[in-house]
């Protein structure tokens, strides 16, 4: 009896045993998610992502290349499916993806003075020929120092393990040098994945220990291989949104391209233990705007192989479960405190970096927001081509930043202009040398050519790194303007000149930020204006022009802010600038033939100037934009010798662009305001149509009588207004255009114009 219940024991022992053994095999089942490569292609793992964890399908490795490395390695750094999704549907991800920035991390104090210039080349004086190419099409600047931000507290948090990640992960980069794929298991996490998703040509490369990394697709797009090896996981999912290129034709040269670049990956699993969702998704690379379709495709996608994956995976974890390890997981990841900076770089541009980054002898703690306003003052330096962050977590709970600093190449050349149906084209070229070292410099040769304009000009510019930094800057420059007496076309003879102007000055300015948008700006002048006229109209080839001098010095003090994307004919952002000036000078006017008073004069004048430009974009959506621009003047300017050497030293209202190119009377007075709305289709990304209508109000006019005196005329006379009608594609050669401008006191008020290029001038010298 005894023996045959012992007997009985033993048989039920042996049964809980093997199911025990049973539940312990399948608890230990691990999968693993591998991650394709294929640019935007990539966001449908997102989906994928979000379906398996739906489902209760864990993930308890990841590999990925490129696209798929960031995705995965967001997962393995803790975020949620949602939650990432979140980051890559918002309007900051499609500013990262086009080479732009915020409009809050714009710095307005290193830019560089509005010029129409619009082909740029640099070089540098040891190698003008090799390293004046360009090595990426957009700014990664955005986008790596929100990976920092992401990514590089968590792997700082964790000892720079990737197996100690959420999720432990490898991703994977090309070494071009040796030809060969290099996988990343432990470092800078955001740096491993930056490396891993630097497509040629697209964004700057990067160098981790010393080797510069490319796309871990170039020769590994589907790193099943490295899942199985670093991993060994009983049962793998991928998801494949790549495939190798097909066979260049002859006439194909970016199919050429590709494949003298990328070498054919292996799509298939390494082992029999596995399944490959492929979403059904379409569209370029490169092509980011289709984020939720992308993530919509890799989940349906995913739910409809679901059931197959069932069969094979039996382990389970449920949403509340795995948002708990989370949160758990969180608790260690230090807040982003920086207490040190330092730079890898070892030229010397870096003690301009750190100290541009933090006061170290003031033992300063930065947080996130004052971090991010002085990291995007230090990138819009000209000396600077490229940054990369990395942090280290150091013993007091905060982060020791390490930037890796690229400066610019030497020099760099401006090429642009303003060709037009009229004849007022004009060429422009400019010049720039850098230097960086405790300072910065830069010094620029420009000029401006052609019959109508002229401006032959030159700086010198020192930038003095600090946490609030303000640059000095001397200049010297000539202008001329040559107007006609009619408003011809290229079908038109082009008739004598009626009034030409030429000014030089020179002088210094100081500036400072108030915030990163916004500039206050110092200057101190001496000029010699020169203006040469009829007084009428009706002259011929014998007739002597009247000329006046205007010798003197101004100071100035302006405050200007300004976040509009395009330097001409914007669509979007705000516009302010508030000047003040005052001139002291004198007068000396020799009167030609056509002079109603034929006295020489000589006088002294002085006045105030004070000036308000204001332009802002109420409405800013994808096809339509309402913007309200104006402009006011005061002026405290006493009359010239005539009502020509009056008017043509007053400021002009011209927020049409072109009416700079004529001498509109009608739009000169001492004092008045003036303003309207811009309204603006977008048909295509690059395609507005675009109607600006403006009211003009003087307070006062300038007012010439019949026996050749002057007086102001009564409060609120001679109002009028201007209009422009536009086509306009804004092609990488400026902007090209079809324009109806109308100016309702001319003698033919509607004119038809062609144009490419910016309407841009230098700098006046005091009007």
């Amino acid at each position: 009896m005894y023996k045959r219940t012992n007997l009985k024991a033993n048989k039920l022992y042996i049964l809980l045993f093997s199911l025990l053994l049973a539940n312990l095999v399948h608890a230990q089942q691990k999968i693993g998610l591998v991650l394709s490569g294929g640019g935007a292609k990539g966001l449908s793992h997102i989906g994928v992502l979000k379906a398996l964890e739906e489902n209760g399908i864990p993930i308890d490795y990841i590999t990925g290349t490129s696209s798929g490395a960031l995705v995965g390695s967001l997962y393995s750094a803790g975020f949620s499916p949602e939650e990432i999704e979140a980051i890559f549907t918002t309007e900051d991800f499609q500013i990262m993806v086009t080479g732009a920035m915020k409009t809050d991390q714009r710095f307005l104090l290193r830019d560089e003075a509005p010029h129409p210039g619009v082909v740029s080349v640099s070089f540098s004086k040891d190698s003008i020929l090799t390293r004046s190419l360009p090595t990426n099409f957009i700014s990664s600047a955005y986008l790596d120092f929100e990976m920092m931000k992401l990514l590089g507290t968590v792997s700082a948090s964790k000892n720079k393990n990737f197996d100690s990640l959420f999720v432990p992960f490898r991703c994977v980069g090309s070494d071009i040098s040796k030809k060969e794929s290099v996988v990343f298991s432990n470092g800078d996490l955001n740096a491993a994945v930056r490396a891993s998703m630097t497509y040629p040509f697209f964004f700057n490369s990067i160098r981790i220990d010393d080797v510069l990394l490319f796309d871990g697709g170039l020769y590994n797009n589907f790193p099943a291989d490295v899942m199985y090896t670093e991993f060994g996981p009983d049962y793998i999912i991928g998801s494949n949104v790549s495939y190798n290129a097909a066979p260049p034709n002859e006439d194909d040269l970016i199919g050429q391209l590709t494949n003298m670049l990328v070498s054919h990956s292996n799509f298939t699993l390494p082992c029999d233990e596995g399944f490959i969702i492929s979403p059904d998704s379409y569209g370029s690379s490169f092509d980011f705007t289709r984020v939720k379709q992308l993530i919509a495709d890799g989940y349906n996608s995913t739910m409809e192989s679901m059931d197959s994956l069932k069969m094979y995976i039996e382990n389970r974890i449920s949403k509340k479960e795995i948002n708990s390890r989370r949160i758990e997981f969180r608790k260690d990841i230090v807040p982003l405190e920086i207490t040190q900076v330092s730079s890898s770089s070892k030229d010397k541009e870096v003690k301009f970096v750190q100290k541009s980054l933090i006061r170290s002898k003031r033992n300063e703690r930065l947080n996130l927001t004052e971090l991010e306003k002085r990291y995007f003052r230090l990138q819009a330096a000209p000396q600077i081509d490229f940054l990369f962050p990395t942090l280290t977590l150091i013993n007091d709970s905060t982060y020791g930043l390490d930037v890796a600093v690229r400066k610019a190449r030497d020099f760099k050349v401006d090429i642009g202009g303003h060709l037009s149906s009229r004849p007022v084209n004009t060429g422009y070229f400019g010049i720039s040398y850098h230097t960086v070292n405790k300072i910065s410099t830069r010094t620029k040769l420009e000029s401006h050519f052609g019959k109508f304009y002229g401006v032959a000009k030159a700086s010198f510019t020192i930038d003095l790194p600090a946490v609030y930094p303000f640059s000095i800057t001397g200049y010297f420059a000539l202008n001329r303007w040559d107007y006609f007496r009619s408003f011809a076309t290229f079908f038109e003879d082009v008739k004598p000149s009626f009034l030409v102007q030429n000014e030089i000055y020179a002088g210094a300015q100081f500036s400072h930020p108030i915030s990163n948008n916004i500039t206050s700006t110092f200057d101190g002048r001496g000029f010699q204006l020169n203006d040469n006229y009829y007084q009428s109209e009706q002259f011929t080839n014998t007739d002597t022009l009247d000329v006046t001098n205007f010798d003197g010095y101004s100071f100035s003090w302006s405050l200007t802010q300004n976040t509009l994307n395009r330097k001409q004919f914007a669509s979007s952002g705000h516009y302010f600038r508030f000047k003040a000036r005052y001139v002291n000078g004198n007068e000396h006017t020799n009167p030609g033939s056509t002079s109603i008073n034929p006295v020489e004069v000589f006088k002294e004048h002085n006045w105030i100037n004070l000036g308000l430009d204001y332009q802002s974009f109420l409405i800013d959506r994808p096809h339509f934009h309402l913007g309200i621009q104006g402009q006011m003047v005061f002026n405290s300017q006493t009359l010239f010798a005539n009502y020509t050497a009056s008017i043509l030293s007053m400021t002009e209202f011209s927020l049409v662009p072109d009416a700079k190119t004529y001498f509109l009377k009608e739009y000169r007075s001492p004092q008045f305001i003036g303003g309207g709305l811009n309204t603006i289709f977008t048909v295509k990304k690059k395609i507005d149509l675009r109607i600006d209508a403006f009211i003009y109000q003087p307070f006062i006019q300038v007012i010439q009588n019949t026996d050749g005196t002057l007086e102001l005329s009564q409060p609120f006379k001679g109002e009028t207004f201007m209009a422009s009608a536009s086509a306009i594609y804004h092609s990488f050669i400026g902007p090209i255009r079809f324009t109806f401008n109308y100016f309702p006191k001319q003698v033919n008020p509607f004119e038809l114009q062609f144009s490419i290029g910016h309407v841009i001038f230098n700098e006046r010298a005091i009007r």
